[in-house]
């Protein structure tokens, strides 16, 4: 906005209306089409301003009268201030004041009778009061019009103010001379009231003469009618009507053939002098057939000003006709300036020419009686509300046209490349572009309404244009969403609206999911192309709505894909153990390291990365991070489902590859058969396999997935803590799931061994005859321990405390069942007893929990006390046996496999 209008000077300062003005000041416009507003004492005289610059205007003074200021009004700044004031007055014309009306001057009449003077040159007024006015100073008239607004001091004048007069001649008179000048005025009153006799008697002799020529000429007028009688004219008459009448009966044919040819002859006269007027009508219709509305209005405006106020019936009924011609033009202007689809320099141009030219009928029309009908709306405005209307049965029409080919393709059942563009696309793809042609268009024509480059014939409708805006703003909106969102099945992200895709198959969904980087960055260049318009806040932040809602419907589709992803992991388990510092743990959970670094970058790349006046989707507590953290988890939570899938996966190989134990049929896993080593890459059992996802399990709880928070930090992601806790917690329960499958798969075997192998050959406790070595059970059951050790220490040693503790406390608490239930001992087999329960109980110190040491203590108390020699000789064969067994002694001896 400009500043306002400021009016500094003036010159003249006062004067009579009509007066020639100059104000000076400061901000007076631009240019002359600023100045929208003069007024001088309240009158408005814009219509004979005449701008010169910015800082001087020109103009005449209307009827005001009394002081006032001098008010300019621009385009930009507003109504102004002044600081100087007009005085405006109006003089009385006398015959010595040059004016440009005609002033009678017919000679005054002076005292002596019969003398005239011979022009008011000499005329002078004399003081009524007969005092001298020399050396008097005359009051100011500005001062005494304030006084006497309504009167005057002209004694010739009905509003004459004996006040006025006095104050303005004889300010400085004394009160004893005022006094005088009245008695001087009485007397001259009385004398002119004395009678007709004394005016007689000084003017005797002028009276004489008058008398005589009275006389004479009544002596003169009854000689006359003695002469020719009463009526001497009426002869006279009769003779002339004779004479005219023997003339027209003579030259009545000449005469009417020279009237004819008198009129012929100034009808082609005026035909000639007139020919612009008379060939107007059709010369209007050719310009505006060739669109040369500039031509129309100039002939037209021309016209009405050098034959408007005509009264000639012949120029009148050709100026009717010209109305009605240019009536008929700016009905074909009305319907060209909502015609669409055009330009907008174009609808500018209709209708600037039907401003004109119904400004110009309407003057007309005001001015006297037309039959011809003229436009009287607001043309800007309906050019304005066209191209609106326009717009919305595009977006419509666009609509419809690509849903009634989505149509066709899927009744013709006929399958495009899949790397072509899907219908939603290329629709995401026209509309942006036809947003991002028109709405500024309309932008831009609704700017020129406003700003006054297109005339207003009615009051603007700001509120009006500002709903326009916004609708096709929002209806934009939601025929992208309509095409884009509607696929996402997210009610709780993107609202549903009334208008959605018709077609919502999975194969449609999926072939539009590929695309939605592509159609982003459609919407994001009409978005820039928008923000360029310099358009409210308001409405750019609708189109900012929906670039979030996309990019976010991106960010969860491109985790929706990893997570597919995932799910099909397991074909890609190879079993190779490649984490050093977790033995046992695959390849596995660096493939899903690989995939979330992919899709991090991915998302980045396509929809994170925030352009103009867009704001980032991951602030706190926002949609995009409760998203984010949201699909990790289930990224994880599908992982922990490949895991326990390759876990608990058995085939028949499985079932029927396991091997037995020598004594009673412990399985033993050594067995390996070629096609196990062929699907399982060298780790050929089950158990094996079980080994390698609690690895899996252990690393991806304490080092893999609290390392995924500083995958995201590095990618500049908020950290997914939620996620990263809730995939811990899955895993950790799978681990222990898996755990618990594998220690009863090793366990019950083991056990169910126990006591057959300690009761083989039909031996009993109490026909014990020597205690010289460990009975078959004990060796058996280390071995078998042995067995589970060697198996776990060569996948995972880290899992060998896990895994060993449960199954030595049911081995413990087996032994402590069945020597409980052992009737009898006899003394060597008390022996024999404390011999193989201690020696399990020493080998398996390291790997025995105190419920494990509580149920091996049970076993040893439920055997009979021994004597000090019994006593001793348990200790010596204890010594020898497990010098005997040094070797297989020692791999439970180790503190930190």
């Amino acid at each position: 906005m400009a500043p306002p209008p400021v009016v500094t000077g003036l010159s003249p300062k006062e004067g009579p209306p009509g007066t020639r003005v100059t104000i000076r000041g400061e901000f007076l416009g631009a240019r002359a089409s600023d100045l929208i507003g003069l007024s001088i004492c309240g009158c408005d005289c814009l219509l004979s301003a005449e701008w010169k610059s910015p800082n001087k205007i020109i103009a005449r003074t209307g009827s005001a009268k009394g002081k006032g200021d001098i008010i300019v009004a621009t385009l930009n700044g507003g109504v102004g201030t002044s600081t100087v004031q007009f005085r405006a007055y109006h003089e009385s014309i006398g015959p010595m004041k040059e004016s440009a009306v005609w002033i009678e001057e017919s000679p005054m009449q002076s005292l002596a009778w019969g003398r005239r003077s011979l022009a008011p040159t000499g005329y002078s007024q004399e003081d009524p009061l007969g005092l001298s006015i020399e050396g008097n100073e005359k009051k100011i008239t500005d001062d005494l019009r304030d006084i006497f607004p309504d009167s005057c001091g002209d004694l010739s004048q009905e509003n004459f103010s004996p006040g006025w007069f006095l104050l303005e001649h004889h300010n400085s008179t004394s009160f004893e001379d005022l006094k005088a000048g009245l008695s001087y005025l009485r007397r001259k009153v009385e004398s002119q009231r004395d009678g007709q006799l004394s005016f007689l008697k000084a003017n005797a002799g002028s009276v004489i003469d008058q008398l005589d020529t009275l006389m004479m000429l009544r002596d003169k007028y009854q000689d006359d009618v003695k002469l020719v009688g009463n009526e001497p004219v009426e002869k006279l008459r009769k003779a002339i009507l004779e004479s005219i009448i023997e003339s027209k009966s003579l030259f009545l044919d000449v005469l009417s053939r020279r009237e004819k040819a008198d009129a012929t002859r100034a009808a082609l006269l005026a035909l000639s002098r007139h020919k612009f007027l008379f060939c107007l009508p059709n010369s209007v219709v050719r310009s505006a057939k060739k669109e040369e509305y500039d031509i129309v209005i100039n002939d037209y405006a021309r016209s009405q000003n050098l034959f408007g106020k005509t009264d000639v019936p012949i120029f009148r009924k050709v100026l009717d006709e010209v109305d009605v011609r240019i009536a008929e033009i700016c009905k074909e202007l009305h319907k060209k300036v909502v015609n669409m689809p055009q330009s907008v320099e174009q609808q500018k141009k209709f209708v600037k020419a039907l401003i004109n030219l119904s400004s110009i009928s309407s003057n007309v029309s005001a001015g006297q009686h037309t039959k011809a009908k003229f436009i009287t709306g607001d043309p800007a405005w309906d050019a304005i509300e066209a191209r609106s209307k326009y717009l919305e049965e595009t977006y419509k029409t666009t609509f419809e046209q690509y849903v009634a080919k989505e149509g066709q393709q899927s009744s013709s059942k006929t399958r495009d490349n899949r790397d072509s563009l899907p219908y939603r696309v290329q629709f995401c793809e026209e509309l942006t572009e036809i947003a991002a042609g028109w709405i500024p268009d309309l932008w831009r024509l609704g700017q020129a309404y406003f700003t006054g480059e297109l005339k207003v014939l009615t009051e603007t409708k700001p509120g009006n244009f500002k709903k326009i805006i916004l609708k096709s703003i929002e209806q934009f909106c939601v025929y992208i969403r309509a095409a884009v969102l509607s696929a996402s099945g997210q009610k709780s992200l993107f609202p549903s609206s009334s208008l959605s895709w018709p077609n919502n198959s999975n194969s449609a969904v999926s072939q539009l999911l590929q695309w939605l980087p592509h159609c982003l960055r459609y919407v994001r260049i009409s978005y820039a192309t928008l923000i360029r318009l310099d358009l409210p806040s308001e409405v750019l932040d609708i189109v900012q709505r929906l670039i979030d809602q996309i990019r976010l419907f991106n960010l969860t589709t491109v985790f929706k894909r990893t997570l597919d992803k995932v799910k099909y992991l397991e074909d890609q388990e190879k079993w190779t153990m490649g984490v050093s510092d977790y033995p046992g743990a695959t390849l596995l959970p660096s493939l899903l390291e690989q995939l979330i670094v992919e899709t991090l970058e991915e998302c980045h790349t396509t929809c994170l990365n925030p352009e103009m006046r867009e704001l980032s989707i991951l602030e706190p507590n926002s949609d995009g991070q409760r998203e984010i953290s949201q699909r990790l988890q289930d990224i994880l939570d599908a992982f922990c489902g490949v895991i326990e899938s390759l876990a608990f996966q058995r085939t028949d190989d499985d079932a029927h590859g396991m091997g037995v134990s020598q004594m009673i049929g412990f399985p033993n896993s050594s067995h390996v058969n070629d096609s196990e080593f062929k699907n399982w890459g060298g780790i050929v059992s089950w158990e094996q396999r079980l080994l390698c996802c609690m690895a899996n399990c252990m690393y991806c709880s304490k080092t893999f997935f609290p390392h995924l928070g500083n995958i995201f930090i590095k990618f500049g992601y908020p950290v997914p803590n939620l996620a990263i806790e809730s995939g811990q917690a899955s895993i950790n329960g799978l681990f222990n799931s898996i755990l618990e499958t594998y220690v009863e798969h090793k366990s019950d075997p083991l056990l169910g061994t126990i006591e057959p192998s300690m009761y083989i050959g039909r031996f009993q406790w109490n026909l014990v005859q020597e205690c010289v070595k460990l009975r078959p059970y004990a060796h058996e059951c280390y071995d078998n321990l042995v067995g589970v050790y060697s198996e776990i220490f060569t996948i995972s040693p880290s899992l060998l405390r896990l895994v060993l503790e449960p199954i030595v406390q049911t081995v413990a608490e087996e032994l402590a069942r069945l020597m409980s239930c052992v009737q009898k001992f006899n003394a060597f087999g008390a022996i024999q007893a404390n011999v193989d329960i201690r020696l399990l109980r020493d080998a398996l110190k390291l790997y025995s929990n105190s419920t494990a040491k509580s149920f091996f203590g049970e076993a040893l108390e439920a055997i009979p006390q021994l004597s000090p020699e019994g006593d001793k000789q348990v200790n010596d064969t204890l010594q020898t046996i497990k010098n005997d067994m040094k070797l297989q002694l020692m791999c439970f001896s180790v503190q930190n496999p």
